[in-house]
């Protein structure tokens, strides 16, 4: 796509942030308005791809242990992205086949790629239209509720994503998901923070909001209220390689501990 005419409804002009993180992750699905802006971001964030790696790399984390240990044989993985490889299903199906996976974004672009890679898997997964803002209208899609059922434990994923709200008032909105679905049901997320390196991450997130959706830094406590209702499984709010690390990652987390970590993860359960 990044040599290619944009898609009809599509201005290239404006950077992406789904098409940034595309770059940042090595991609090229993504055009030279995404590539410029996030050639900024690299400017006070060079660690920005091995972080966008690393987000990724919790995701798939979180998707082994709640298929392997907590049971979740369903998840809805709102604010998707750009198709990458190791997603969600991917990951999932490793470990059993017949998970169901439910795919939601509001770009077109996104959508448009992930139902050409999902073709083959029509029977576990499905791409939906959908934006975080309008919780309900997610989990009322036609689509979405042929394959997921809410009456059933599901899993909810906001991965880098929250972050793009501004004064949407998250924690209400995470909290209206969570009253949709059943007991037992679990919440993965991840969210930048200006904890570290304060400076550097405003003006990181300065260069998002030239782009079609700004990004909004959180502190700790306000990235702990989006999981009231929900019981932080161990170890609890925690940067991203501090989640349940795998031995793979375990000498590369070790030459990370002086980088900062500007992401916040953690996994929640409802009771």
């Amino acid at each position: 796509m990044a040599d290619d005419a944009p898609p009809p409804g599509i201005d290239a002009r404006v950077p992406n942030p789904a098409r940034m993180y595309n770059y940042f992750l090595g991609g090229k699905d993504n055009f030279a308005a995404d590539r410029e802006a996030a050639e900024k971001v690299l400017k006070v964030a060079p660690e920005a791809p091995a972080l966008a790696r690393r987000n990724r790399a919790f995701l798939r984390r979180a998707v082994r242990h709640l298929v392997a240990e907590a049971g979740i044989r369903q998840f809805v993985d709102i604010g998707t992205g750009l198709p990458t490889e190791g997603s969600v299903h991917e990951v999932a199906h490793e470990m059993d086949p017949g998970v169901r996976v439910a795919y939601v974004d509001n770009d077109p672009v996104v959508l448009a790629h992930s139902r050409a890679l999902l073709s083959g898997t029509a029977a576990t997964t499905v791409t939906v239209r959908g934006d975080l803002r309008r919780p309900e209208e997610i989990l009322a899609d036609p689509e979405l509720r042929s394959l997921i059922d809410l009456s059933e434990p599901v899993a909810i994923l906001l991965v880098a994503v929250v972050h793009f709200l501004t004064d949407d008032k998250p924690a209400e909105l995470v909290a209206r998901l969570r009253e949709s679905v059943a007991p037992g049901s679990h919440l993965v997320l991840s969210h930048v923070t200006d904890e570290e390196r304060a400076g550097d991450a405003r003006e990181g997130a300065a260069v998002y909001r030239q782009a079609s959706t700004g990004v909004t830094l959180r502190s700790r406590e306000q990235i702990r209220e989006l999981f009231d209702g929900f019981h932080l499984i161990e170890p609890g709010l925690v940067p991203l390689d501090d989640w349940r690390p795998d031995d793979e990652n375990l000498l590369a987390r070790q030459a990370r501990r002086h980088l900062p970590t500007w992401f916040l993860c953690g996994v929640g359960h409802a009771p």
